[in-house]
């Protein structure tokens, strides 16, 4: 079955036909009668969708992960390309089995493989002390959760909401990390860096993953932080890294949140806890603004964001230009001695 119009390419007015993934749908009134509420997805993005009376009659159920082939009419709400549909069609098992998944499932857009070797790479590089080496290498030895680590997305929404998503941003705040504990010698390097490595690792047990990535029962219940600390504590045991070791790795996993209010179960007290706060933040704004700027050209401003809290400029960036050679005469002072000057 051919898949159709892709999410990204829906512009307002237009005519749409398509094949989705239904990963939200809820039953609502208006003054006009009842109406469904969708969120249809595909391999690009996702979009807000509406059946109203009286289609909306014909539909007792639309199952969340459902596959459907939806004819409808772009419009806008709120600033955001919403659908209008005037038909759907829930496909079956042997249509579904005919549409291609890479078509319907987001996923990072670097790839997968060459992610997990560059992490497993610098795992073996950077932890030298015996308890840190045995742990990182103990837990990516386990084919299972290597396999799920790898395909997890890090989110429902917001960033890194894709296969994939997970090893990207555990990579990202990995780099981030290193350069941090480069220019901040109070910083203990390896516990930061084991600190960045699971930080979100709960997560392949709080998300469902795949086309309808939702969270699990457990995930809602429980949540990524303390899940994370569970699926660590048998590898933890065998480690034989420190108690107190252990206990730093865990405060970084219950505070990287950094505040209660995004869910931190303590606040981040020590130095390596605040650094791995302000990585995972980062990282996270950047992958947000990354997504929103994909959408809008330079000088122009993305829609009001929720999560935070504003509106985004997409600024013009400064024209490259070919570096020329100094002029100045005399031997360059080494990068430590500037360094010393700020």
């Amino acid at each position: 079955m051919e898949k159709g119009i892709a999410v990204k390419d829906i512009t307002p007015g237009a005519e749409v036909r398509g094949v989705f993934a239904v990963t939200q749908a809820a039953q609502a009134q208006s003054r006009n009668g009842p109406y469904w509420r969708l969120t249809l997805a595909d391999a690009g993005g996702s979009v807000e969708a509406k059946i109203w009376s009286p289609l909306s009659a014909e539909f007792t159920d639309i199952p969340v992960g459902a596959l459907v082939l939806v004819e409808a009419r772009a419009g806008t709400y709120r600033d955001q390309i919403q659908l209008t549909i005037e038909h759907l069609h829930l496909l079956d098992e042997a249509e579904s089995a005919a549409v291609d998944p890479a078509e319907l499932m987001p996923s990072s857009p670097f790839p997968l493989d060459e992610m997990m070797d560059e992490l497993l790479g610098l795992l073996k590089e950077e932890f030298t002390h015996p308890g840190w080496r045995k742990l990182t290498q103990s837990v990516f030895k386990d084919e299972a959760l290597r396999a799920a680590f790898r395909t997890c997305p890090a989110a429902k929404g917001v960033h890194h909401a894709y296969a994939g998503g997970l090893l990207e941003h555990t990579l990202s705040v990995f780099r981030l990390c290193r350069r941090f504990a480069d220019q901040y010698a109070e910083l203990d390097r390896q516990t930061l860096l084991a600190g960045a490595l699971f930080h979100d690792f709960g997560k392949i047990r709080e998300f469902s993953g795949g086309i309808a990535n939702d969270y699990t029962d457990e995930g809602r219940l429980i949540g990524h932080l303390e899940l994370g600390i569970e699926m660590l504590a048998p590898f933890l045991a065998k480690s034989g890294l420190d108690e107190e070791l252990q206990r730093h790795l865990r405060h970084l996993i219950l505070s990287h949140h950094g505040t209660a209010e995004f869910g931190a179960v303590r606040l981040p007290q020590t130095a390596e806890a605040l650094a791995l706060h302000f990585a995972d933040n980062m990282d996270a704004k950047m992958a947000q603004c990354r997504d929103l700027f994909a959408q809008i050209p330079e000088g122009s401003w993305t829609p009001y964001q929720a999560t935070l809290g504003r509106a985004l400029y997409r600024g013009p960036r400064t024209p490259e230009t070919t570096p020329t050679k100094s002029k100045a005469k005399g031997k360059a002072a080494p990068r430590e001695e500037l360094l010393s000057l700020l």
